[in-house]
């Protein structure tokens, strides 16, 4: 009996039908349970967190990013060209300055220059102001991260520093009375969130942009060719270009890592700063008029969803913190994993390169391309509006184009590469932190396995479409907060109590004995250290 080919194919018709239905129902109960949770943890428990966090560390050190302002501008941007700031002689840590840089990398990406237009576009000129305040008090925050992460950081098997949220956590929160299983519970699931995240945000939603951006920039006539009727042929050789130059940088561990960012990180800050200066200096005459707009803005009508897009208003604060409207991460717990593995004996003083971190980050890069933005003609500054038909994702190409011409798209778009490059470096070595501290003995061997993987997704970032990967990595990367920001909360007197040791040594010339570590045998080699004046 010969088969029925017709009926057959009708069979495989209903199949793939019935396939095709069970992934997008799938898929939209997905994106409507992650909706909800991103809700709840960016806008109902960020809002008091992130900004409540910070004006509470603000408070409580007395200022210290105003009141001992001289001090860590001199220990940071006076310091980077001493030797100290440089010195890679100790095994297993890397330079302050190599630390800061790697720091940078992971936080200066795509949101210094696309998420910096989408808020002002989202929400008029007020936004910047919003995005100061906040950051302002993230000064703190990130000090009080890396001062934490300073004093309870332990060394490895291999001699390498490792230290993060997940120790603070597990090492000073629970050895609190009552609060054991809290503290080792929170340290497990800061780890986990953070691993989701290095591969969301970390890595596929980085490649991605760059892939995006480096085919409207360069190879927009070659996007109809493909590799077996559906793999676009530019964006996988873009994916196995920085698959094999991120294996080379990655696979080398944390030294190769800082040592790429300590290069790069510096070059890619000032030529696009530099870019963004001659674009401002050209519309020279609308720079007092867009300062005065973002005042003005404010606190009106449109300041409100500006502040919203700056992390300040409930409505709205998604899409301010997510898209890194607020770009330097500080709450997040990200950047301490990188800050630990410093040569530094003095928690403060590399507390006070967080502070720098945030400036450098948000005051400096974020703040130029917000005058970018606003001094190109394409934001109404007496209404706050954007112009009709503008998309905030090409906005600042479209201000560096009318100055430089095809150029300037050119420009933007090997700035988004090396800021999001560089980004994806930074997270690779919080992924592989959080994958050793939750693997213990084995978590060597098994950050190494983990780097492999790391490196092999960024293929997928470079072919996928789909902006669900993006929104699920956000609230991966919003959950690493709750549990951060409790612990620096509750720590909160043991950073006072660091701080207010170092001001009384450090600034006010007192013979005290520092606090340095909360293990007793790393106290007294941090101790010896600095009595010889290597801090």
């Amino acid at each position: 009996m010969q088969p029925n080919f017709t009926v057959l194919a009708m069979d495989i018709s209903t199949i793939e039908v019935i396939i095709i239905y069970v992934f997008v129902y799938f898929f939209d109960i997905l994106k409507s349970v992650n909706d909800v949770v991103n809700e709840f943890v960016w806008v109902k428990v960020g809002l008091l967190l992130l900004i409540g966090t910070g004006i509470l560390m603000t408070v409580l050190t007395n200022f210290f990013q105003i009141t001992h302002l001289r001090h860590w501008v001199k220990k940071t941007m006076g310091g980077i060209f001493k030797k100290d700031a440089h010195n890679k002689k100790e095994a297993g840590s890397v330079s302050q300055f190599q630390a800061m840089c790697t720091a940078l990398a992971a936080t200066i990406g795509t949101g210094n220059i696309a998420g910096v237009s989408a808020a002002i576009v989202l929400g008029g000129p007020g936004a910047v102001f919003w995005m100061w305040i906040a950051a302002f008090f993230g000064m703190m925050t990130n000090f009080s991260e890396n001062v934490l992460g300073i004093y309870y950081r332990k060394r490895n098997k291999d001699g390498e520093w490792s230290g993060g949220a997940m120790y603070y956590l597990k090492e000073g929160l629970a050895k609190k009375p009552g609060y054991e299983w809290i503290g080792k519970t929170l340290a497990v699931l800061f780890s986990l969130f953070a691993i989701f995240a290095s591969f969301g945000i970390g890595n596929m939603g980085q490649v991605n942009k760059i892939t995006l951006n480096l085919n409207s920039a360069f190879f927009s006539q070659y996007e109809e060719l493909k590799i077996l009727g559906f793999i676009p042929l530019t964006s996988f050789f873009i994916g196995l270009g920085l698959l094999i130059i991120s294996a080379l940088i990655i696979l080398g561990g944390l030294k190769r890592i800082a040592a790429v960012a300590e290069k790069v990180v510096p070059f890619m800050a000032l030529a696009y700063v530099l870019g963004a200066i001659i674009i401002i200096l050209v519309n020279f005459t609308e720079i007092i008029p867009a300062l005065l707009s973002i005042f003005r803005f404010a606190f009106g009508i449109k300041a409100v969803g500006g502040a919203a897009a700056g992390i300040m208003i409930k409505t709205v604060i998604t899409q301010g913190c997510k898209r890194g409207v607020f770009s330097n991460e500080a709450g997040l717990g990200s950047s301490v994993m990188v800050h630990c593995n410093s040569n530094v004996k003095e928690p403060v003083k590399q507390g006070l390169w967080g502070i720098f971190e945030v400036f450098a980050d948000t005051m400096v890069v974020c703040t130029i391309t917000a005058l970018v933005v606003l001094t190109s003609g394409y934001i109404n500054l007496d209404t706050g509006l954007a112009a009709e038909g503008v998309d905030d994702a090409t906005l600042v190409a479209k201000a560096f184009s009318n100055i430089f011409g095809p150029a300037g798209e050119m420009f933007v778009a090997i700035s988004l590469l090396l800021f999001a490059f560089t980004t994806v470096l930074g997270w690779s070595h919080y992924g592989s932190k959080a994958v050793e501290f939750l693997f213990g003995k084995f978590g060597i061997v098994a950050s190494k396995i983990y780097r492999v993987i790391f490196v092999l997704m960024i293929m997928s970032g470079a072919l996928m479409t789909s902006s669900l990967a993006w929104d699920i990595s956000d609230t991966f990367n919003g959950m690493m907060m709750i549990p951060n920001l409790i612990g620096v909360l509750t720590l909160s007197p043991t950073v006072v109590t660091i701080t207010r040791n170092y001001v009384q040594r450090k600034i006010k010339g007192k013979d005290i004995a520092p606090v340095l570590s909360n293990y007793e045998d790393i106290q007294e080699e941090m101790a010896k250290a600095v009595a010889e004046g290597k801090e």
